[in-house]
């Protein structure tokens, strides 16, 4: 499992994009999406709503289980992945590439996102 390194990670297994134009991208790790197993649903945040750094903003069902879905960051959704909500298994096969979660407008980023060989360490613990 690589964890690609311009990305950063949260201890609630998301990942983050670099802000572009204070713009960033969410997603879960592939960590996150193997122990979930086969995503068969995907609740997303909507356009306009605000999403709080570590607060619960969606879910994701599985056919193991369901789980929260956490935001990495604070701010306002500017779109979501309708792609993830039409086919909810881009989540494991392609965590870090068609299945992204939803974009946000980044208002406050908390200072204990890891890199990717924290995130590693962190996974292998």
């Amino acid at each position: 499992m690589s964890n690609p390194q311009q990305l950063r990670y949260s201890k609630e297994h998301e990942w983050l994009s670099v802000a572009e134009d204070g713009v960033a991208t969410v997603g879960i790790t592939e960590f996150a999406a193997n122990a979930l197993g086969d995503v068969v649903y995907a609740q997303l945040p909507e356009v306009g709503d605000t999403v709080t750094a570590g607060e619960s903003c969606g879910e994701l069902e599985s056919t193991k289980s369901v789980s929260d879905l956490y935001s990495p960051v604070g701010g306002e959704v500017v779109e979501a992945n309708q792609d993830v909500v039409d086919d909810p298994s881009l989540v494991n096969s392609a965590p870090f590439e068609g299945g992204w979660l939803f974009k946000v407008r980044v208002a406050d980023q908390p200072e204990d996102l890891m890199s990717a060989d924290e995130y590693a360490a962190f996974t292998a613990g």
